[in-house]
Formats: structure tokens, sequence, C-alpha cells
């Protein structure tokens, strides 16, 4: 089964290549988050601290808008054309598809950040850093890219439409990160502390401040979950009506 997801993701990879997709996500999101981490206000010179918090709050908010970006196309622009329909006639399975699409975003996310290591160099060769809140913070970023990605996925599954797609994977994102965590400061008692648990904010926070703890992996492995099982649930209902 993991194999056909690879060579899936593989060619998925090689089309964000070939389509300069990835080239503009790349040199974009080094471009945003390289400036506000050394150049614009609350940059490292200017707080005078060997420290990658402006580095990571920047990061955080741009794979928030460009993940829904470039998963918008990943299934709608197929069913608009018509090529998932043919592609889920081969002898491979919905998830297989899916995994297979989840993984080419995700090694792009992951390239996106590998590129960002000078940074790091950088900043230990100025001051003494904490090591492990670095580590934890590249962590959390890459666990907010897997559950929005998971989500962009099933937003794509769910329409022909790329515009549909990138606007409900943004609301639902908006949702579990702004949006929980106003209604659980709001509430108080039981109904508060379930929404702030279900609140992305407060799980990514804890990793991103160096406290890894296995209620928030699971908090997103869980979204990686639903979401996926969710995407999959619209494609097979779109592989039956084939």
């Amino acid at each position: 089964m993991a194999r056909p997801s690879f060579i899936i993701a593989k060619k998925e990879l090689q089309v964000f290549f070939d389509s300069l997709v990835a080239y503009i996500l790349l040199i974009t999101f080094l471009g945003f988050s390289g400036f506000f981490t050394w150049v614009y206000f609350r940059d490292v010179f200017f707080t005078k601290q060997a420290s990658l918090v402006s580095f990571f709050d920047t990061a955080y908010w741009t794979l928030f808008f460009f993940i829904p970006a470039l998963t918008m196309k990943m299934l709608a622009e197929e069913s608009k054309s018509g090529t998932i329909e043919l592609l889920l006639t081969k002898p491979v399975t919905t998830w297989q598809v899916l995994w297979g699409k989840f993984l080419a975003c995700f090694m792009l996310i992951a390239i996106a950040l590998l590129l960002t290591l000078p940074y790091f160099i950088t900043v230990v060769n100025l001051g003494n850093v904490d090591k492990g809140v670095v580590l934890c913070g590249y962590f959390s970023l890459l666990l907010m890219s897997a559950a929005y990605i998971s989500i962009g996925l099933f937003a794509s599954s769910v329409t022909n439409n790329q515009i549909v797609a990138l606007l409900l994977s943004l609301f639902i994102g908006v949702f579990l990160h702004k949006l929980l965590s106003i209604f659980s400061v709001a509430l108080n008692g039981n109904a508060g502390e379930v929404l702030s648990y279900l609140s992305l904010e407060s799980h990514y926070d804890s990793i991103a401040r160096g406290v890894v703890d296995s209620r928030d992996i699971v908090y997103f492995i869980s979204i990686v979950f639903v979401s996926m099982v969710m995407a999959e649930s619209s494609l097979a209902k779109r592989r039956i009506s084939e």
C-alpha cells in the first residue's frame, strides 16, 4: 500500500517543480521569513536576543495562507478536468491517492523549512540559543503543516472550484486557530476547557514553547486522521458514482 503512495508523491512533487509552484512557494516563503526575521520590526537585531521567535511567528502565518493555496488544486482541479476519475480507475485505492498527495505537499513544506536552517546557524553564532526550543519550534511547524495539508485536501475533495476549496480551507483554519480560542475564553467551566483543547492555537503554542506533551501530538494526529477520513469518503463516493 505504501509504494503506490510514494510513487504518487514523487510524481506530484515533480509537478510542483515543473510548474514552478515549488520555486514560487520556496522563494516567497524564504523572502517573507527572512525579511521579518532579520530586517523588519521585532527582528533579531532589534530585540538584541539570539532567538528565532520572530521567524516562527512569521513562518506560522505564512504557511497558514500558503498551504491552502498549495492544496486547493490537488483534487479540485483534477475533478474539474476529469483526471481524478481516470486516476481512480487505476489499480490504486483512494487512500493511496490521498496519502500520495499529502506526502508531496508535506515534503515541499519540509524542504522550505530545511532551507531556513542557515537562520538557526546564524543565530547560534550570535549568542546562546536554547536549541531544544528551536527544535520544538520546527516540530510544531511540521505538525501544524500536516494538519492544514489534510484540511486542505478535504476542502479540495468536496468541490471542483479551487477558490471555494481555498476559502473553505482558510475558514476551517481560522475556526480551529482563532475562533475556538476566543470562544474558550468567553465561556467558563467544562465548555471553556473543551473548546480550549479543541483549539489548534493552544497545542501549537505549547509545543513551540518547548513543551512536548503527548496530548498535543495526539491532537494533531487526530486532525490529520479525521480530515483524511472525510476526504477519503468524498473520493470514495465519487469513485462509486463513476
